[in-house]
């Protein structure tokens, strides 16, 4: 762009306007310019000026000519045909074409600044020596591993070194407004970087900001927000008196109505309303809406926080020291409280005040109530939930991140090989607890948690038929990957696996499984220096997901083998068919024992406040339905059908029946 200065009929008409300089000679146009659109200016410092010849149209469907207007500007360059006014005081900006910045008391950059990058939150621990540096393109993967691996010196030295390195690129004594923003009615926005289409209206204070938006996934900051280091990335909305300090909000969030936050992240899809988090590591589709909900010091991924929940971090010794871990799928009840520390397995429910801390990583799809003073354990039944099916089908279907740069990786599965692990483990607990506890006890006690004895034998059968819907989903999947349908001598090497890639630990990287082996290997690589710069490590995580499809079928294979007692390459029709056979019996059963709870919402007592006006069960039925015409029922009990359908056909496909 090629500048000049004003000619002296152009200094004649700004002077006419009320316009004002410390020095004329500092305020520079290009050919085009209008200075008729420029009124009320005063400038000061270097100022580069635009092309002013359209129009905008507002967010209230007003439109209005471009210039700029009852302004005071400093060190700015302004691009075409943009619109501002009545802002007090613009400072060190680059303003880009078809933005509009209206009523704002100070928008300024006052000296060097990365704009809120390399900022360091201390998640988990209150105390510090978790801390996560942001940067804007942080992933949870990445996060989680900043986190979590602290006892690996080299590892973290060398994440530091790479987001420093990337919080440098971003050193600035400018700030950038992106095409198409439009800023309005703001207070003080001081060290904020605005990428293109973003939307802030009516925010109080933002300082150290980066709002990473686009135009297909623009970022939104609403009335009342007070942000203070802090990136919002694409597709984010924060907004309705949201105070943030220190942390990070990734894609697709929405955090608003009077939610604070200090030191914490959100991830991708994840929603904070009303309540309270202080060193929170929110991982994906984390989600708390409730006034007096306080998340402390704890990591979580598709999690559902009820009203009221609560939890402590501390024993008024050495501070606020401990953690909790959420993994996920966890749900708690309205008013639970949890004292940390606490692991709390996958898809499990907690309900009730717990004091006194205890683990129950090894059992998943349970519930955890308060009984007498106890942390009560019942394994498996939640497995059996509407919620729990709910959840898992809902989570794909509400991923409001837009356009292929997606920088969380999330995977959805429930039945996995982490959750699997999971639940081997419980099952292999039970049995040890049974063989131990005596027919007096009533309770058997294990890691904080008191069980029933009598459910012991009970529970375990519902993992068992965990474990063989998994077998039966994992074969016909495999089956699927196959060119069906071929000789039985192919398909049986086609089932074939690689036993080195047969791994019994895995990892949830912040919504993300990976095999252990794989999970150390990129902390090797990390740790020894392997990738230059941030953007290589960006895609070997992204790289991760495709390698995982391997070690989940010599997961289930090897599975299969020790289930079943026979080896992958004497399997015979018979067997792969009863497999088959034996995960969709227990996915119809798993179903219809759903439906049975789903009936529940439809009984008697659920009617209970209906009929204020007369008819209760005509009242219920008119706002609820019916439990046959219900929609969830309906799909469910199609997909019982869908399954065996399935089955069949595919059992005749691979030749494993006639």
């Amino acid at each position: 762009m090629t500048y000049r200065n004003l000619n002296n009929d152009e200094l004649a008409i700004l002077k006419s306007n009320g316009c004002l300089a410390e020095d004329w000679d500092h305020v520079l146009v290009v050919e085009g310019f209008s200075p008729d659109r420029v009124r009320n200016v005063y400038f000061s410092g270097r100022n580069k000026l635009g092309v002013f010849d359209g129009k905008i149209k507002l967010e209230e469907g007003e439109t209005v000519q471009c210039g700029i207007y009852h302004t005071t500007l400093h060190n700015t360059v302004l691009e075409d045909n943009i619109f501002i006014a009545s802002v007090q005081f613009l400072s060190g900006y680059r303003v880009a074409t078809g933005s509009v910045i209206r009523n704002v008391g100070t928008i300024a950059v006052t000296g060097k600044t990365t704009f809120g990058n390399g900022t360091e939150i201390e998640v988990l621990n209150e105390a510090g020596g978790r801390e996560v540096m942001m940067y804007d393109r942080l992933s949870a993967q990445v996060a989680f591993i900043m986190a979590t691996c602290r006892h690996n010196e080299k590892l973290v030295k060398q994440l530091e070194k790479m987001i420093g390195a990337y919080a440098d690129s971003k050193v600035s004594e400018q700030g950038h407004i992106g095409t198409g923003t439009e800023i309005r009615d703001c207070g003080v926005l001081r060290n904020l970087d605005v990428g293109e289409y973003a939307k802030i209206s009516n925010a109080r204070h933002l300082e150290e900001v980066t709002l990473v938006s686009s135009r297909e996934a623009p970022v939104t900051v609403g009335a009342g927000v007070i942000a203070e280091n802090v990136i919002i990335q694409s597709g984010s909305v924060v907004e309705t008196g949201a105070v943030l300090k220190n942390c990070f909000v990734g894609q697709g969030v929405k955090i608003g109505k009077q939610f604070s936050a200090e030191n914490s992240v959100f991830f991708a899809n994840s929603e904070a309303f009303h309540g309270e988090a202080v060193s929170l590591f929110a991982g994906p589709y984390s989600v708390t809406h409730h006034k007096s909900t306080l998340l402390i010091a704890a990591v979580t991924s598709f999690v559902n926080i009820g009203s009221g929940t609560n939890q402590s971090n501390h024993m008024y010794k050495l501070g606020p020291l401990h953690q909790g871990v959420l993994d996920r799928g966890v749900k708690t009840g309205s008013f639970s409280y949890m004292g940390w520390p606490m692991h709390i397995g996958p898809f499990t429910a907690v309900i009730g005040k717990h004091p006194d801390s205890f683990d129950g990583s090894e059992f998943p799809f349970s519930y955890i109530t308060e009984m007498n003073g106890r942390s009560m354990l019942t394994p498996a039944m939640n497995l059996f939930t509407v919620g729990t099916r709910r959840d898992t089908e809902k989570w794909p279907n509400r991923d409001r991140r837009m356009g292929d740069d997606k920088l969380d990786q999330v995977h959805f599965d429930l039945f996995h090989p982490y959750i699997i692990s999971k639940v081997r483990a419980g099952l292999a607990r039970m049995k040890e607890l049974r063989e131990k506890a005596s027919k007096e006890q009533d309770m058997v006690h294990y890691k904080g948690l008191y069980i029933k004895r009598l459910l012991l034998k009970t529970c375990a059968r519902y993992y068992e038929m965990a474990i063989r819907m998994f077998m039966g989903k994992g074969l016909m999947r495999r089956l699927n990957s196959l060119d069906l349908p071929v000789s039985q001598k192919k398909l049986l090497r086609g089932l074939q696996f690689d036993r080195d890639k047969v791994c019994d630990r895995w990892v949830d990287a912040a919504g993300m499984y990976l095999p252990e082996v794989l999970y150390t290997r990129l902390q090797e690589n990390i740790a020894s220096g392997a990738f230059a710069d941030t953007a290589e490590l960006e895609a070997a995580v992204a790289g991760l997901a495709a390698e995982t499809d391997e070690y989940i079928w010599a997961y289930c294979a090897a599975l299969i083998e020790e289930w079943h007692g026979v080896p992958a390459d004497s399997w015979s029709p018979a067997l792969l068919a009863q497999i088959i056979d034996e995960g969709a019996e227990q996915t119809v059963k798993c179903n219809n024992m759903i439906v049975h709870d789903a009936k529940k919402e439809f009984d008697i007592w659920s009617r209970i406040g209906y009929g204020l006006s007369g008819d209760a069960d005509g009242d219920f039925a008119a706002v609820r339905g019916d439990f046959e015409g219900n929609k969830f029922v309906t799909g469910l009990k199609k997909e019982n059908e869908e399954v065996l359908e399935e089955a069949d056909a595919l059992k005749k496909k691979a030749g494993l029946v006639k």
